[in-house]
This record gives structure tokens, sequence and C-alpha cells, in this order.
């Protein structure tokens, strides 16, 4: 954080978009602030291209006058149900609300909103860092206004809420999710009795729709540390709630003195690890569940110890309900994100044992052009503290990656099909589509896999003819 004083903020604010503003609010004799994330993000130095303005009196009235005075290269767009209205001028993108005051019922979100001061505005706000207002009017300009100490806060690094946090997350639950993503993005503190009311009002997270948490969810999962907010979550009782497959991952069982690992914190430290890969959204989501299948396989078996076999398969099984319940998206995105936790053992299990080129292969076929990214998320779920072993898994990761490249430039099987088609099978045999058809293509992808024949129509089309004679089968004489 910088400190900046008046001076410093005439300077930030010395733009043209905001004299405007100011000559408009004036002229119509409206007091008007900047307010919330663009004020705070001027403090914290990180950039920010939502100007949120506040205007005691209508924010509709002055943004149709400020759309008139920049004339045709401004786009005004008005919400008279909410009361807003937004200014687009090329890049710039300038939103508009009276202030107001709110009062809340139990059952909804959605306050009843009247007409207020900038007071009654900055009481209403989320927590003390999104309270600041700089005043844009011309006889104040640059007027920093910070009834509730958001500055320091920010200098302490602490989220707290302006009001008594318990009635600011009962009137809007959502602002709970909203705390632990502020925290985690900016790397900040809870307030202790801010984070006590969040643990108290957990179960008012129950009225907002999933696509909200989703949204919050999938901000603390782009972050740069994910897992301080996962841990937040968890600790205020909100996973239970929202992600409960996740939050049985949690704890250690032991059986004659052997104890399995807590999947949840190793989660969160695969997820940590791919966040440092500079993985995007998707992957990030693949490194959650990857694991997610573990409490349905976990088994303890006398002669090897706890177990969960086919965690994978299971965990992929897993991936479409809860994309479905969290309102994420039902497309590729999802597809992506079940392969990979289908396959996240795969490469493992290659890594651990002799690394053949017919291993290598099939990984390359079913992956496809996901492979980089499996790869990824298999290094990053290295995280055993036995260094000799963590070690070991990373340098026959480093030989897969290197047979991957040599195998996919000779043998091209990233999403490769087989050279000879199936309707090509039917011609030379004479055959219509049948069990025999499918077995010698199969046959065909296994050769090319295990380096039997190389990934070409000539040798392809050989093995197709001594692989029918064992079936029996002859080429029509014609084809």
């Amino acid at each position: 954080m910088i400190e900046l004083t008046q001076s410093d903020l005439i300077e930030r604010f010395d733009k043209p978009i905001f004299h405007q503003i100011s000559e408009t609010a004036d002229e119509l004799g409206l007091e008007c602030y900047a307010v919330g994330g663009y004020v705070r993000d001027l403090f914290l130095e990180r950039p920010s291209k939502d100007i949120d303005v506040v205007v005691v009196g209508s924010g509709i009235a002055m943004a149709e006058a400020l759309g008139r005075k920049l004339g045709k290269k401004a786009h005004v767009s008005v919400f008279r149900n909410f009361g807003t209205a937004q200014v687009k001028c090329g890049a710039l993108e300038v939103e508009f609300v009276g202030a107001r005051r709110e009062s809340y019922s139990h059952d909804s979100r959605k306050p009843v909103v009247e007409d207020g001061t900038l007071e009654d505005d900055q009481n209403r706000r989320d927590f003390t860092i999104n309270a600041l207002a700089v005043c844009l009017n011309h006889a104040r300009f640059g007027e920093l206004v910070d009834p509730f100490g958001g500055l320091d806060d920010m200098k302490e690094k602490t989220i707290r809420t302006p009001l008594d946090p318990d009635v600011t997350f009962s009137d809007d639950p959502l602002r709970m999710m909203r705390c632990i993503r502020f925290a985690t993005q900016l790397k900040f503190y809870i307030d202790d009795e801010t984070f006590e009311a969040l643990a108290r009002n957990r179960e008012r997270i129950r009225i907002i729709s999933y696509e909200r948490i989703s949204d919050e969810l999938n901000k603390i999962l782009l972050s740069p540390v994910p897992s301080r907010g996962l841990v937040d979550l968890e600790r205020s009782g909100l996973l239970e709630i929202i992600f409960p497959e996740l939050t049985a991952l949690q704890g250690v069982e032991t059986m004659n003195g052997r104890a399995h690992k807590d999947n949840f914190y190793h989660t969160l430290e695969v997820v940590d690890n791919v966040a440092k890969q500079g993985a995007g959204l998707w992957l990030r989501w693949a490194a959650l569940l990857h694991d997610i299948g573990k409490p349905r396989t976990k088994r303890w078996e006398p002669r090897t110890g706890w177990t969960f076999h086919n965690h994978n398969y299971i965990g992929e099984k897993m991936v479409p309900d809860i994309f479905r319940r969290m309102k994420l998206p039902m497309n590729e995105k999802m597809k992506y994100v079940q392969k990979l936790v289908g396959l996240h053992m795969r490469p493992i299990v290659i890594a651990d044992d002799v690394v053949t080129d017919s291993a290598v292969r099939r990984l390359l076929f079913e992956a496809g052009d996901d492979i980089d990214d499996l790869m990824t998320l298999c290094e990053a779920d290295i995280t055993s503290k036995n260094q000799v072993r963590k070690q070991r898994f990373l340098d026959n990761f480093k030989l897969v990656r290197r047979k991957l490249k040599d195998l996919e430039e000779k043998d091209r099987i990233r999403n490769f099909q087989p050279p000879v088609s199936g309707e090509e099978i039917m011609r030379v045999f004479g055959l219509a589509p049948c069990r025999e058809v499918g077995t010698l293509k199969s046959a065909i992808k296994d050769a090319i896999l295990d380096g039997v024949i190389p990934n070409e129509h000539d040798a392809a089309y050989g093995f197709l003819l001594r692989k029918a004679a064992e079936m029996g089968l002859s080429p029509k004489e014609n084809s």
C-alpha cells in the first residue's frame, strides 16, 4: 500500500473523464464521489478498470447529462429498476448510482432501497476498504472521505465490516464469500470479530444461488495462493455447506499404527502447486477435484494398508454432478476436468515403474491435446515429505516428458486416428458393420501404440491383412 495525500489523489484523478464528471455534477448541483474498488486499488497500486460513482441525488440523471456532454462517442445504458446507469466511452466504463440506504428481509438478499446520503451509502458497503470515497466536485476535488478507517485497515492488511458484521452478513450472505475472496486475493487477514460472524451466520449462505457462490469460488481459485481462501471457507463452516464433497476429504484415520495422509490438505497443496505454474481456472478445478473420489474408495487392507483403488475413476464420474450443482459450464470445460481427474494416476503409475514407449504412447493417445496440463497436474500431485521419493518421481516425470516429446515427433500419436479406417476394412473384406470390423480397428490401434508397427497406412494395411487371415477373413478379389 502507498500513502496518498489529497494532492496525490488530485493527480491520480487528473483525467478527462473525471473532470467531465465534475463539471456535470456541478452544473446539476449534485454531490458525486468515486467509491469502492477503484479508490481502494489506487492505494493498493492494483490495476482497476471499473469506475463506480455515487451521486447524492439521481445517478441516472447524472449519467444522462454526462452522456450528452460526451456526445456521440459515449453510450448510456439505464437500468431504472435498479436506479443505476452506465456510461461507456471507448475503453472506459463508469457506473452511476444514487446514494441510498438499504433494509433487508430475512429470506432475501434483495434490499428495500431508499434515497440516502453519502453516509448512508458508505454504511451499506461490505468492507471498510471498499467504503472509501473521493469527492469529484470542483470545490472538494480529490478529498478522501474515510469514515470507517479503511486506510488503516489497508495498512494493517485487515478485512473488516463497517458496521456490525452479523448484520452485514445476515443482510447479504454473499458478503461472506466476498470477505474470504478479498482476503485471499489481497493476502489480507480477516478481523477476528468479522471471522466469528462468518461462522455464526454460515447457514445464511443457503439463500444464495450457486451461480453467485461459484463466481466467488472461481475468483478464490484464481488467486495467487488459493489455499488461503479454501482454508478460511473450511474454518468458517461455509465449505461444508457449499461443497461437502471437499470437506469429506478431511481427516486422518489410523489402523495398526498406519495412517493415511489428510487428503483435504493434500488437495490444497496440489491446487497451490498448479497455481504457482500459472494454471488456468479449469486446471485449478481439476487439481481441486483430482482426489474427490477418495472418501468413497477408502479401504483398509491388512497386507497393504490404506488403499483408494480406482478413486480416479470414481472421481471422474462425480465431476458432472458437482459441476451441475455448482452451476458450472456443462460443456468442454467440464469434460476437460473430467478427463484430467480420470487420467491423473496414469503418469504417476508410469513414473513409478520402467518408463516404456508403449505406456507413454497410450498416455499420449488418451490425453491428446491435454497432455501438457495432465503432466503439470501430476507433477503438482507429488507432495510427499520423503524428499528422496519425491525427487525420484520428479526425475521420472522428466523422462516421461522427454519420451512424450520424442514419440510425438516420431509417431504423431496425439489425437491420432488409425491410418486404416473402418470404412476401408469393410470395403476390403466385403463386410457390413459388425464386431469383426471393430476388432480389426482395435488391433491396428494397439499395434501402433505398442510400437509393433509405425503409424503409417502401408504398415497398418499389411498388419490388417495378417490379422484378418488369423480370423479367417480374406480380401475380396476386386478390393
